[in-house]
């Protein structure tokens, strides 16, 4: 028996999945999502992942998250909770570990400026360049560009898309022009994102020192877990108290989404992923923990996100972006061989122009930028 077998009825399942772009035979000793896992956890832009920010920048200290460590730590609350609820496990990794490989470097601040540049060529969203990345991008095998995931996979990487852009799109894009909901897995990954990068951020927050414990005590679904560590273990201190308080943070958002799915599914009772589809979304928080995780992510909008330091390198990593696509654009010459367009086709130089700035590591980029506008390059 397969583990696939134990999965429930509204799970995905390989063998009665969409399928490849281009067709490839089944593997002997893996499944169809081991195997688009596999391909992702040995692609190029995956490795990049590690040189790129989640909230710090790389060179700015070794111990807070990159957005590698953000996809491993998503993948795997994601694989727990899909454990829980008869989900597929491989499909939550495979998804988990691709859906930032389309990021630019420096986090969002990259993504905005990218966006501005170009949205006179179409814009700019990281999780279309995600899509892109793997159906396209990837140059690894011999019968097709990108990586020929499986429909599910690329799907779930698509999580956000404008109608604009779904009409072009194809299939994978349908659900955004029928208002349909994708599968299970791909509802699930995206709310294992958000218990993720709440729990890292606060670490790293408090690690960095631009935001403190009594600061967040003012949280009350922080503080109530952080007095519960105090009691439990009286007078726990420094980094062990805040782990925790963090791994209770984790465990009580994925308790919470366990039982309120298990509720849905028990009570719509879909019987395929079809009527998974058709359906309201099944995977979510109760209103108390989503009413805790909104203020506790509003706080750290205020707080971190927003902090003056960090607004610092906001600013200059907007000039770094912004001024590498300004010099690009002017001069295509100073890009690398494969990233100039010889057709004379404006369009399709200026993306070409954003996929190779989205492919660039944070450290990449400086050194960019400086051989560039540097005199101490020449």
């Amino acid at each position: 028996m397969t583990p696939e077998q134990y999965l429930a009825p509204y799970a995905v399942q390989s063998d009665t999945a969409r399928g490849r772009r281009y067709p490839e035979a089944a593997h002997a000793s893996r499944s169809q999502f081991q195997r688009d896992r596999d391909r992702i956890i040995h692609c190029s832009a995956f490795r990049r992942l590690e040189y790129k920010t989640q909230v710090f920048l790389n060179h700015e200290g070794d111990m807070f998250r990159t957005r590698l460590t953000h996809s491993l730590e998503v993948a795997q609350i994601g694989r727990s909770l899909a454990r829980n609820l008869r989900l597929n496990e491989d499909l939550v990794e495979a998804v988990s570990l691709a859906h930032d490989l389309g990021h630019t470097p420096f986090g969002h601040v990259g993504q905005d400026v990218l966006d501005e540049c170009m949205k006179d060529h179409g814009g700019f969203e990281h999780n279309l360049q995600s899509l892109r990345v793997v159906d396209t991008l990837e140059q690894s095998y011999g019968a097709f560009d990108g990586l020929n995931l499986m429909f599910e996979t690329r799907e779930g990487i698509l999580k956000h898309c404008s109608l604009t852009n779904a009409k072009t799109l194809g299939p994978v894009a349908e659900r955004f022009i029928d208002r349909t909901q994708p599968s299970l897995e791909a509802q699930l990954t995206n709310l294992a994102d958000e218990i993720a990068y709440n729990s890292h951020d606060i670490d790293d927050g408090l690690r960095s020192g631009l935001i403190t414990i009594e600061q967040l005590e003012e949280v009350e679904f922080f503080g109530r877990l952080w007095h519960e560590v105090q009691t439990t273990f009286p007078g726990v201190s420094g980094r062990r108290a805040i782990y925790e308080t963090l791994r209770r943070l984790i465990t009580a958002m994925a308790d919470d989404l366990i039982a309120t799915s298990g509720g849905l599914l028990a009570e719509a009772n879909p019987g395929s992923v079809d009527a998974v589809r058709a359906s309201a979304p099944l995977i979510r928080f109760s209103d108390g923990m989503r009413k805790d995780a909104t203020e506790l992510k509003r706080f750290l909008r205020q707080n971190l996100y927003r902090h003056y330091q960090v607004n610092r390198m906001r600013v200059k990593a907007s000039k770094i972006v912004r001024e590498l696509y300004e010099a690009f654009v002017a001069e295509p010459v100073l890009l690398p061989p494969d990233y100039q367009e010889n057709t004379g086709d404006e369009g399709k130089q200026v993306r070409m122009i954003a996929d190779y700035i989205a492919g660039m590591t944070d450290r990449y980029a400086i050194r960019e930028h400086r051989r560039i506008f540097s005199l101490e390059e020449l």
